[in-house]
């Protein structure tokens, strides 16, 4: 098959689509997105980031689906004008597929590390703050409530859905398990538990509360820490590879030009 045939090929099936009235590429996008189902859990990662709708989810393969699309068009073009091989021209385009879907993949990851980052760097302010609203009298509910009025950020976007779950009837206890389940961090989980379980003991939570602070503060110092050794030991790779051989051979320049004057000599 020649590759003009080829690139007419190519022109002529989009062609007979559109002349099709029937055919819709959202219906056909969607049910590609359905066929290809979720082996990544890519809906469970969305949830986590606070998109709980199947609505994002078609959304995020779609881009997928649009971005290789994009790229695969032109790529195909390209490569037929430059005469490959058909078996080149597919491993091209199962490449491309791969690199594009690993990009998106991995585009999520980060935005998941990032979130938990930002729980868990919230979390020991947030719990002050609320050991400071109980200690003046409010319930957990308002003290809550007053948090997500004026903080920002992940772990007060939870906590908001909290609220709005328990004025909408559900119990207090049975909506921070809810956020317990969706918040993938070991300090929330341990906290939620603690305050399920005081609360429906009759025990007092401020105790409750500034333990757990002091157990917050100590574990983001020591993540903190941790942080800054890994990068002590990455800021020794370019002194040890770079600055140091290059402040050795400026030290030992002149020896090894006098060296060669008097060997000339």
């Amino acid at each position: 098959m020649s590759t003009t045939t080829v690139v007419a090929i190519l022109f002529l099936i989009p062609a007979l689509i559109l002349i099709n009235e029937d055919f819709s590429w959202e219906k056909f996008a969607l049910t590609t997105v359905h066929k290809v189902g979720d082996r990544t859990s890519v809906k469970n990662k969305l949830i986590e980031l606070g998109h709980p709708d199947q609505t994002h989810y078609e959304n995020f393969r779609l881009k997928q689906l649009l971005v290789t699309s994009l790229i695969l068009f032109p790529l195909v073009l390209i490569l037929l004008f430059q005469d490959h091989s058909l078996a080149f021209i597919a491993a091209c385009l199962i490449g491309v597929v791969a690199l594009v879907l690993l990009y998106f993949e991995k585009s999520l990851i980060n935005q998941i590390t990032e979130h938990r980052i930002s729980i868990d760097s919230d979390f020991p302010s947030v719990i002050e703050m609320m050991t400071l609203a109980l200690s003046a009298g409010e319930t957990p509910l308002s003290s809550l409530e007053r948090i997500t009025k004026r903080g920002s950020g992940p772990l007060v976007s939870e906590l908001r859905i909290v609220v709005v779950e328990v004025k909408s009837g559900l119990p207090f206890q049975h909506a921070l398990d809810h956020m317990g389940r969706r918040v993938q961090s070991v300090a929330v989980r341990r906290f939620i538990d603690a305050v399920v379980i005081a609360i429906s003991r009759g025990a007092p939570l401020i105790e409750v509360l500034h333990s757990h602070a002091r157990e917050a503060q100590n574990f983001q110092r020591n993540r903190i820490l941790s942080a800054a050794g890994k990068s002590e030991i990455s800021m020794m790779i370019p002194v040890v590879f770079l600055i140091l051989p290059i402040s050795i051979l400026f030290a030992l320049w002149p020896s090894l030009s006098n060296l060669n004057l008097f060997a000339q000599g």
